[in-house]
């Protein structure tokens, strides 16, 4: 899995490289933020309901929801997170 991590005006990305077969693993954060699948196919599990989902894609996790990725294809996914909500250092982490 490859990162790479953007900020600006308020808002933080984290892209990620995933090859098929790879995942993110089950988390859930305490506000809401935006997903997007730049390309590639996705297994994305949100609070144990399975979905397969094609990129060009973006969608809304909900704060709570636990949720996962994982790579049928090669893929880019990035997470969108405001500054003023979620802890940047941690998610740089992770």
């Amino acid at each position: 899995m490859i990162k790479h991590h953007f900020s600006a005006g308020g808002v933080y990305a984290r892209e990620q490289t995933l090859l098929a077969g790879e995942e993110v693993q089950k988390h859930a954060h305490d506000y809401d933020h935006m997903s997007y699948l730049a390309g590639g196919t996705a297994m994305l599990d949100v609070d144990g309901e399975l979905s397969v989902i094609h990129g060009p894609c973006m969608l809304e996790v909900k704060a709570g929801q636990s949720h996962r990725i994982t790579a049928v294809t090669d893929l880019t996914w990035l997470c969108i997170h405001a500054d003023s909500v979620a802890d940047v250092e941690t998610l740089m982490k992770g």
